[in-house]
């Protein structure tokens, strides 16, 4: 087991007989809930786009703490290619039981006057599109399982954060998706829910940490009641949670992991 894998610890939660799906496990948060989630037992399958020595990296991990592993490249924005990604985990003969929605965009912080129109299409195709097709290619395998669909949004939803507006209303829009998908396929017993994040001291605030001056981390910090960025466990915690049997009779929410930054 890899140094990454020894570090993640938490309560074992039962998870649901089948696979979980993570949905961007070689991001920072992602391979987080991956980690989480073999050690609650479950087998993981996570995909990739661009970073694969990661997601194998990942996979390696979760069978070195006994759980199955299964990798596979995905890119969101091609609805072909996120279905050819979940026939691969279905023809493993595991159930696909939970599916995990852990991906954002690489943006530029601008104000709305400011933002590049061609910069704008591509984040609301990779991100938004893109959750769109992995909910109608994972809802025929959530429907037989009788499973569940977690995304991780933003707490800027409740609270705007400036210059953030293209992290912001995508993640606005999967919510919308999400309650619908809540409404609508609870009749073969599927639930779906978000986790509106805060800012998470893990990939994508690593990334914008190079791009700005470090008095705006700090105020990024300041900004929430506990005056401090959250980790990746934390917010693993919380979609691992909404995965679980803990979690069988929540659908529709959106739990809020975000320090009091929405306050």
């Amino acid at each position: 087991m890899s140094g990454n894998a020894q570090s993640v610890s938490m309560p074992f939660i039962a998870m649901p007989a089948g696979l979980a799906v993570v949905i961007g496990g070689s991001g920072g948060i992602g391979r987080v809930i991956c980690q989480k989630l073999a050690q609650c037992g479950a087998d993981v399958a996570l995909s990739w786009r661009s970073n694969e020595a990661v997601a194998r990296e990942t996979a390696a991990e979760i069978a070195a703490m006994g759980c199955a592993a299964h990798i596979g490249q995905a890119d969101l924005a091609e609805l072909d290619s996120v279905i050819t990604f979940f026939a691969q985990l279905a023809a493993t003969g595991e159930k696909i039981s939970s599916v995990i929605v852990a991906t954002g965009a690489d943006i530029s912080m601008s104000y709305v006057s400011e933002v590049d129109p061609a910069e704008w299409r591509r984040v609301i195709d990779g991100d938004l599109n893109g959750f769109f097709n992995v909910t109608q290619a994972a809802l025929p395998h959530l429907r037989a399982s009788s499973g569940s669909l977690t995304a991780l949004t933003s707490a800027g939803i409740v609270r705007h954060a400036h210059r953030d507006i293209l992290s912001i209303a995508p993640k606005a829009a999967i919510e919308s998706l999400v309650r619908a998908v809540s409404r609508e396929e609870g009749r073969y017993g599927v639930r779906a829910n978000s986790v509106a994040l805060g800012p998470i001291d893990a990939g994508l605030l690593h990334r914008l940490a190079t791009r700005v001056p470090e008095s705006f981390m700090k105020a990024v910090a300041s900004n929430t009641a506990l005056r401090r960025a959250g980790t990746a466990e934390e917010a693993a915690n919380a979609a691992v949670f909404l995965a679980s049997n803990a979690a069988s009779y929540i659908t529709g929410a959106s739990l809020t992991v975000d320090g009091g930054f929405s306050v």
